[in-house]
């Protein structure tokens, strides 16, 4: 609601929801907002906290060109809030998702939970950043910079629990539409006439040779171009005019880091296996050592891979001593930490009398411990709700598939040099499980998936820029499964196919386009 001066004041007898109305039937596209934006905010060139997308629909002589303000969507739901480990990403009581670059690990988790590409790290101080509805000046009772510069007053600010603001008169009266309803996260930035070629992000194909508007894209590390790269997701003629740079949240390191972890796991989970199921004694040096050395230093890789990935790796301590519990990455790292001190002292029962009692009870808690530690990441993944690739319930379940195929591969040449009386039992365990796994990659090419863009990133896993490494790691889990008559030489190509894999997978995860 706005006082006399034109500024804007809140009825505080219910809870203010700000909310905002783009009006595309009065946007011109000017980019005025997106530059107001950088002056107010002091964004750095190469990230945007709002922009200007146009698209061109039709073709000559009937075509005209149509314009989608992109920005945070300042949902009512917030994914990034629920991932951010340390609650650096934050909504207020009045519903603003707001930031604090003081307790910002870097993660990038924000950014892989957000369906509509808004959180960037800033490359000058390296924290998550996006549009936080300027709400520096609407706790001044200040109208934010881009609603402000708009000549034609397309864009209104106001409360929604207010009826007597111009926002819920336009949501309650008028035709408007949020970006990707179907991720029900309940947007507040509602579009009044915008045309679908915009808000879908792959309704529109990508400009051949990549020659957008006034400039190419460039190559950015890890980019994700805008826009479908081959035919649009819709049956009107769209073109993508101009949009800005994308970049995928993780890269390389995250692919290693699910390898690494499933080693961790299996190299326990494995031996322990064959300790229950009776094929080794619980004496055998696989159990009594081996699992806890190779588990232990393997989770100690992994470690050192999730905090090298973060931009403020200084701060890692933060996830232990504020953590925000609705993260899983939060979740997974005190699971490891409980399964690093159970691995500890299991090494350390070892050397004690009565080391098979006391490594067996341990054991109690260590086995969720190691299955945890395995199949963790599936709902770390699921939390990404902008990746519809990793929203796959069997995710869990192939990850133990997994790690049991990464630690019987890992603990072959260990039984094959202290213990051989376990090496046919590992060969049997690798060859199913190397099995398993491929039959659970085939249904993941081979079923219907339920949106284009969990198509679009099968497409670039199998045929795309991922093809190689997905193909090449299927030929060398094949050899894994022959392991019952190759012997340990198997381990290796097992462990190398797995690791190619788990790049394709987790890399075409991100590669859709999402603004």
């Amino acid at each position: 609601m706005r006082t006399a001066d034109g500024s804007i004041a809140a009825d505080h007898a219910t809870t203010v929801a700000w909310a905002k109305v783009v009006d595309h039937e009065r946007c011109i596209g000017c980019h005025a907002c997106s530059t107001a934006c950088k002056s107010e905010n002091q964004v750095p060139l190469s990230v945007n906290r709002t922009y200007v997308k146009y698209v061109d629909v039709g073709v000559f002589p009937q075509a005209r060109r149509v314009f989608q303000v992109t920005r945070c969507n300042q949902c009512a739901d917030p994914p990034c809030v629920h991932a951010c480990p340390t609650a650096a990403m934050q909504q207020r009581g009045d519903g603003i998702v707001d930031f604090d670059k003081r307790i910002c690990i870097g993660c990038k988790a924000c950014i892989a939970a957000c369906p509509y590409d808004a959180i960037f790290i800033n490359p000058e101080d390296h924290s998550a950043e996006k549009c936080n509805f300027c709400a520096h000046r609407i706790d001044v009772g200040l109208e934010p910079a881009c609603v402000v510069v708009c000549p034609v007053e397309a864009i209104v600010v106001g409360d929604l629990n207010d009826p007597r603001s111009r926002v819920a008169e336009i949501v309650g009266r008028e035709s408007v539409s949020v970006r990707r309803p179907e991720k029900d996260t309940r947007p507040k930035l509602f579009y009044k006439g915008a045309h679908t070629a915009t808000l879908e992000p792959l309704a529109a194909r990508r400009p051949e040779g990549g020659l957008f508007l006034w400039s190419e894209q460039g190559s950015l590390p890890h980019q994700v171009t805008a826009g479908h790269p081959r035919v649009a997701n819709s049956s009107a003629a769209a073109l993508l005019a101009y949009d800005v740079p994308h970049r995928m949240p993780w890269d390389w390191r995250l692919s290693l880091y699910t390898w690494t972890k499933g080693i961790a796991a299996g190299a326990y989970l494995v031996p322990l296996m064959l300790v229950l199921g009776g094929l080794i004694p619980a004496a055998s040096s696989l159990w009594r050592f081996a699992a806890p050395v190779m588990a232990g230093a393997f989770l100690g890789v992994t470690g050192l891979i999730l905090i090298a990935d973060l931009e403020h790796p200084e701060r890692f301590w933060m996830i232990f001593a504020r953590p925000q519990w609705r993260s899983w990455l939060v979740r997974g790292a005190f699971i490891i930490a409980g399964y690093a001190a159970i691995l500890g002292l299991h090494f350390a029962a070892g050397f004690l009398e009565g080391a098979a009692f006391l490594q067996c009870a341990l054991a109690t808690a260590g086995l969720p411990l190691a299955a945890l530690t395995a199949v963790y990441t599936a709902y770390l993944f699921a939390q990404a709700k902008a990746r519809d690739l990793w929203q796959n319930p069997l995710l869990p379940p192939h990850f133990l598939v997994q790690a049991v195929l990464a630690g019987s591969a890992s603990m072959m040449p260990i039984a094959a040099a202290f213990d051989p009386l376990a090496l046919a039992p590992l060969a049997w365990i690798l060859g199913a499980s190397s099995l398993l796994h491929l039959l659970l990659g085939l249904g993941e090419i081979t079923l219907a998936h339920p949106t284009a863009h969990a198509r679009l990133a099968v497409e670039e896993m199998t045929v795309g820029a991922y093809g190689v490494h997905f193909w090449l790691g299927a030929a060398l889990v094949a050899i894994g499964v022959a392991a019952p008559w190759l012997g340990a030489i198997a381990a290796a190509p097992a462990l190398a196919g797995l690791l190619a894999y788990e790049h394709a997978y987790v890399q075409a995860g991100q590669s859709v386009p999402l603004a």
